[in-house]
């Protein structure tokens, strides 16, 4: 697969690497020349090029890209990349990073971004979810289906607790897609129990959230 990646900075760097590693063709562009000097990766073809330029965007061949990330530091070049990105080059996945969470509600399909992930945000969750046992603890939410990733550890207490999974009445629109135990990974079945310290990750809309949380408590 072809991925840009927008912004040669430290988190630009680190995911070409990462998806590199893995065996992706990745286009790391920056307008910085000091920083794509520095920015030498193995497999990794390195651009110097302003990503809110479009004769830029044609230079490097967006059009051929499966999946842009916008991964600079500031939210406006990462709106006008994934706008760009979208409308004029057809890129079928786009990815943007959030850096000031007062900026998140912008970075939706209406900029073309597909896949928002907001640092802020997304360390808060993962704080949360270091600490907390029976709260249920949003960690992403996907701006294309409008629906979140959801986590909650199960407490001793909790209402499902040695029921098996295709026991427990789920509420609509909510789907349970993994369990956490000790370190497995459990893909559910319906005969699969739920026991005390069950980290359960499910994918829900946000209106039965609630509804959610109250049974598992």
């Amino acid at each position: 697969m072809r991925v840009a990646v927008a912004g040669a900075g430290k988190v630009g760097k680190s995911i070409a690497r990462e998806l590199a590693e893995i065996g992706h063709d990745v286009l790391l562009i920056d307008r910085d020349a000091d920083l794509v000097e520095r920015s030498g990766i193995e497999g990794v073809n390195i651009v110097r090029a302003d990503a809110c330029e479009m004769a830029s965007l044609e230079l490097v061949g967006l059009e051929h890209c499966q999946v842009v990330v916008a991964a600079t530091g500031d939210d406006k070049v990462n709106l006008v990349v994934s706008l760009l990105s979208k409308t004029e080059y057809g890129v079928p996945r786009v990815v943007a990073r959030v850096n000031h969470p007062k900026n998140e509600w912008l970075f939706d399909q209406m900029w073309g971004v597909d896949v928002a992930v907001s640092t802020p945000r997304l360390l808060s969750a993962l704080v949360e979810e270091a600490v907390a046992v029976g709260d249920l603890v949003r960690l992403m939410t996907f701006r294309q289906s409008r629906t979140n990733l959801v986590e909650m550890t199960l407490p001793h207490d909790s209402n499902v607790i040695g029921r098996a999974v295709g026991d427990v009445e789920w509420p609509v629109d909510t789907s349970l897609v993994a369990i956490l135990r000790e370190d497995r990974v459990i893909a559910p079945t319906p005969d699969d129990p739920l026991e005390v310290g069950d980290e359960l990750l499910f994918v829900a809309i946000a209106e039965q959230e609630q509804a959610l949380s109250s049974l598992l408590h």
